[in-house]
């Protein structure tokens, strides 16, 4: 076989390589300034004997099936059970990734004649789910309560009748910012909507005992919150909660939910008794919102305005240029990426510069001495 059929392919790698875009997989090295175990319990010893544990009681690794079938274990349902009163919900239920969770729960939801506000820097899952989804979908500016609202203003003008739905990141995975989670909330009871808030980068490290920034509003009926485990939880999969009737209507009308394998029995162990750790451990989040005050001095004190968050980024612009720091930032041992379109928007490559437990301050601070040389030896000039 000749290698016409794979051409096209091999055209686009170069075409990437050609503008700075190609993605390649690397190893893990260097101090972790760039993984989203924001409390460090993926490699705790707690979790790891909750492993441990199970197996030696019988839980099975694989599931065996969908969760319509025979692959909802009692390990599933207890960890659905123990989310929805940790959060506050009146149901949970366990996907196998957070991305998979945020494409089912807008693909399915909103319905045909519906209207889908999502805020345009929302994660790309959410994107997928709303592009796949049977409502008619628009892009709002982001962090805009305004535009969401005139967005709906518009479309009930245009004579639209169904039921609207708005989607929004509680905290933004490349900007670290905050949606208006209070203003969209008036906003949806004003308007009769349902708002869909991914706490994927709050779950663990905000709100009450780490139940995430929209924890005053989880159990009204017009709340759906995803609580991704693979993040500060150490673990993996996600958490939908909500209302019990949307949940049902999951079971019942999802396709990733209905005809997918089940999460492993393990993995719902694992981020069962990460949640406990929120409960039992909340010196993990004091420790980590230390680091994040420290690291915002310091950033401060070199002219870069501090997220708030653990999430830092640092909006260089230039692709060539932000792949060039992050390349010289990791070979002094510090493992930070650097972040380019489409991922981002144009013009916005940056460094994503994530705080964990994994690092102490005295690395936060070797860290950005590194930084503030490195920016100068990479000038536009010399590169």
């Amino acid at each position: 076989m000749n290698g016409a059929p794979l051409a096209s392919y091999d055209a686009t790698l170069k075409r990437l390589a050609r503008k700075d875009r190609l993605r390649t997989l690397s190893p893990r090295a260097g101090l972790d300034f760039s993984s989203n175990d924001y409390l460090g319990l993926a490699s705790s010893r707690r979790l790891g004997d909750a492993v441990v544990t199970a197996i030696a009681r019988g839980t099975p690794v694989g599931a065996t099936g969908s969760r319509l079938l025979r692959g909802n274990a009692p390990e599933h349902e207890q960890l659905e059970a123990d989310a929805a009163a940790f959060f506050g919900a009146d149901r949970a239920l366990f996907f196998g990734s957070g991305y998979i969770a945020n494409f089912a729960l807008l693909s399915a939801l909103p319905q045909k004649g519906d209207l889908l506000v999502l805020d345009e820097l929302a994660h790309a899952s959410m994107h997928e789910g709303a592009q796949a989804g049977r409502a008619q979908f628009v892009l709002a500016a982001h962090n805009d309560a305004t535009a969401v609202e005139d967005a709906i203003t518009r479309w009930r003008a245009a004579g639209g009748m169904g039921c609207v739905w708005i989607a929004v990141e509680s905290l933004y995975s490349m900007d670290g910012d905050c949606a208006p989670l209070e203003s969209l909330v008036a906003l949806a009871d004003r308007h009769g909507a349902f708002i869909v808030i991914d706490e994927a980068h709050s779950t663990g490290v905000w709100g009450p005992e780490g139940r995430g920034l929209a924890a005053a509003f989880e159990g009204r009926d017009n709340i759906v919150a995803l609580h991704t485990c693979g993040k500060a939880l150490g673990a993996s999969g996600g958490l939908v909660t909500g209302p019990r009737t949307l949940c049902e209507y999951l079971i019942n009308r999802c396709r990733p939910f209905i005809y997918a394998t089940a999460p492993s029995p393990l993995m719902a162990v694992v981020a069962r008794e990460a949640l406990a750790m929120l409960a039992d451990e909340p010196m993990r989040r004091v420790q980590l919102h230390e680091r994040v005050a420290s690291a915002g001095q310091l950033v401060n004190r070199w002219g870069v305005t501090p997220s708030g968050s653990q999430i830092q980024p640092l909006v260089i612009g230039d692709v060539r240029r932000t792949m060039a720091v992050a390349a010289r930032l990791q070979a002094r041992g510090f493992d930070i990426r650097g972040i380019r379109p489409p991922t981002v928007p144009e013009g916005t490559s940056r460094l994503r510069i994530s705080l964990t437990l994994n690092i102490g301050e005295a690395d936060i601070s070797a860290m950005v001495e590194a930084l503030v040389e490195v920016l100068a030896q990479t000038s536009p000039e010399a590169i």
